[in-house]
């Protein structure tokens, strides 16, 4: 790795980070006013529409063609990008942002199962040991050692809705490796995210003839006015490019590791707004980290004497 790609793939994930620190936290605190099916919607229109105009600009219009791979980019952007939004802002409303960075950190461990249970390669005892301590570690964050607790505050429903957004996610990445080769990874996240906007508005239309979802009226958007542009904007485009960007500079392992950043900001944030942590809260915080931390430093380890 060049000084120079190691400079701007730190600022580019820097970017990513910065942008995704807030999500939970602004998103917990938008949601009483913009249901989550609105807010999936809202934040994708944007957001593709900016991405959209980025494809063309970089790689012409052509690049907007599927070629044969609508029907697999239609599925995986159903899961990754309709999934994952109605999974996390459902889950959100009824949990904590902290619970969600932390569930969400898990998708470094659930791809390592996921590959073991599609494409039989087997995880190294030691990436296997750290899954069980990062799992381990969620659960003392979710339960703060009682889960009777959690039950009864029926939090933990929101927390397994979180877990689903997770694998959808997971499931997207590893389509994205997988499914859509000779694709850059921009054109692979336009041509997947504009039918799973689709999907997002078809969910809020059927949440609208439910009963289960409002249309937001123009007033509302305009109060939202800076909360939409930070999901649209900040969220979508730039911490989607950032992540992408940083990632061929400096491999996804490296990029992997400095998103343990995120759930750090995250309870950074929490407890600037006045929320109190229980000790094994933060315990258990420090013990996925520290899990997912191992791992990767072991991963690389593993890379580099090969």
């Amino acid at each position: 790795m060049t000084r120079t790609n190691l400079v701007k793939g730190l600022a580019w994930i820097g970017l990513a980070i910065a942008c995704w620190v807030p999500l939970f936290s602004v998103a917990k605190r938008t949601l009483p006013y913009l249901d989550a099916f609105a807010l999936g919607s809202v934040r994708y229109l944007l957001g593709v529409a900016l991405f959209v105009l980025l494809l063309v600009a970089f790689e012409g219009r052509r690049a907007l063609r599927y070629e044969g791979r609508l029907g697999a980019a239609t599925l995986y952007g159903v899961i990754g990008i309709t999934g994952f939004n109605l999974f996390v802002w459902l889950g959100l409303g009824l949990t904590r942002p902290e619970h969600a960075s932390i569930i969400l950190a898990l998708q470094t461990p659930l791809t390592a199962l996921a590959v073991w249970a599609v494409r039989a390669q087997r995880p190294a005892a030691f990436t296997l040991g750290c899954v069980v301590v990062a799992f381990a570690g969620v659960v003392l964050v979710i339960t703060k050692g009682d889960p009777h607790v959690v039950i009864a505050g029926g939090e933990v429903f929101g927390d397994l809705l979180i877990f689903c957004g997770a694998l959808s996610w997971m499931t997207y990445t590893l389509a994205g490796a997988w499914r859509f080769p000779g694709w850059s990874p921009l054109r692979m996240t336009v041509l997947t995210c504009i039918p799973g906007t689709v999907g997002l508005l078809a969910a809020n239309l059927a949440a609208i003839f439910l009963g289960l979802s409002v249309i937001p009226s123009p007033q509302e958007i305009a109060a939202l006015s800076w909360q939409i542009l930070y999901f649209s904007v900040g969220t979508v485009v730039l911490g989607v490019l950032g992540f992408n960007a940083a990632a061929r500079r400096l491999g996804p392992l490296n990029t992997m590791l400095m998103l343990n950043f995120v759930p750090i900001g995250v309870f950074g944030i929490e407890a600037a707004l006045g929320r109190s942590f229980a000790a094994i809260e933060i315990l258990g915080a420090l013990v996925v980290i520290g899990a997912l931390v191992a791992n990767n430093l072991y991963l690389r380890g593993v890379s580099t004497s090969r």
